[in-house]
């Protein structure tokens, strides 16, 4: 699993992806249909049409990563397409990549 740092955003883009498409086309994505920088050190979260596979764009500084999972059964709860990008908190990709419905779950309130 990733370990992003907290001032690390995660975006998730909504709709299916074509998983042809590695760093380059990943790439295109982000900085044409996100309207996001690439480079920016952020992860990008792509899932495909069947909905069992995803994958993950990010740059360290020194290079790009793409990051794949393949589900053997079941799918991921994806959220449906949308206008831009939405925007992740690290446990929700755990849970996203987990198995679990975002939707279906709700965040509750505690004291810090």
């Amino acid at each position: 699993m990733l370990s992003p740092g907290p001032a690390t955003k995660i975006y998730l883009a909504t709709g299916a992806t074509d998983m042809r498409k590695s760093f380059n086309g990943l790439y295109a994505l982000v900085s044409g249909t996100l309207d996001a920088d690439p480079l920016s050190g952020h992860l990008f979260v792509f899932c495909n049409r069947r909905r069992d596979r995803i994958k993950i764009l990010c740059f360290d500084g020194s290079g790009l990563w793409v990051c794949a999972k393949r589900l053997e059964k079941g799918t991921f709860a994806w959220p449906q397409p949308c206008e831009g990008p939405v925007e992740l908190a690290q446990a929700e990709l755990n849970l996203l990549v987990g198995g679990l419905d975002l939707s279906r779950t709700r965040k509750r309130r505690w004291l810090r």
